[in-house]
């Protein structure tokens, strides 16, 4: 079976270098790493943009995945998508931006295509840059900071010590997300995920 429609683009949401590698801003970077491990890719420079690029196929035959981890800083992330999916001929439908989510509880992943931005820079940036609103979100919530703390820095932090407990079960089930929405469609993956 041959992929007639052409790639998938997955955007992981995060900031370069590893300073912030670890921070609850980044999960979109992890489930983008763990993907290309699970289709045989390896990140590398993208001579086209500001970005690393893994490639490969889901199962045999199955459909191409581009994934793509920007090296612009969150709120300059579209330019690198847009200058991808012009090259790939992606249509915002088959891009995929997976991000942290403040708004949903920590553990709790939600799927939805188009919509607001909710505040998120990437997300922003990610509108402006495609020049439409209409592609789909994989939102990993993070939930909101304790107290008073400002959610710049919330975002900007690592994950705390129990909440990594259960982190790489979590991204394990983000790319399981991913992977659902290439290959089923939005709404089964949602009526799928969406449950707890």
């Amino acid at each position: 079976m041959t992929d007639e429609a052409g790639p998938w683009l997955v955007v992981g949401l995060g900031n370069p270098g590893p300073q912030y590698a670890a921070n609850r801003h980044n999960v979109g970077f992890m489930v983008a790493e763990l993907l290309a491990a699970r289709v045989g890719g390896r990140f590398g420079r993208n001579r086209r943009s500001m970005a690393e690029v893994a490639e490969g196929r889901l199962g045999y035959g199955g459909p191409k995945l581009v994934l793509l981890k920007p090296l612009t800083y969150m709120n300059l992330s579209g330019g690198p998508v847009a200058a991808l999916a012009q090259f790939f001929k992606v249509p915002p439908a088959r891009i995929v931006a997976v991000h942290d989510e403040l708004d949903i509880a920590y553990g709790q992943l939600r799927i939805k295509c188009g919509g607001g931005e909710g505040g998120h820079n990437g997300l922003r940036s990610m509108s402006k840059s495609l020049g439409t609103k209409d592609y789909v979100r994989v939102r990993f919530g993070i939930g909101r900071p304790p107290g008073r703390q400002d959610p710049a820095d919330y975002v900007l932090s690592d994950f705390s010590a129990a909440e990594r407990k259960e982190l790489e079960f979590l991204v394990d089930r983000a790319a399981d997300v991913v992977e659902s929405v290439v290959t089923r469609g939005v709404e089964p993956t949602q009526n799928l995920y969406h449950g707890g």
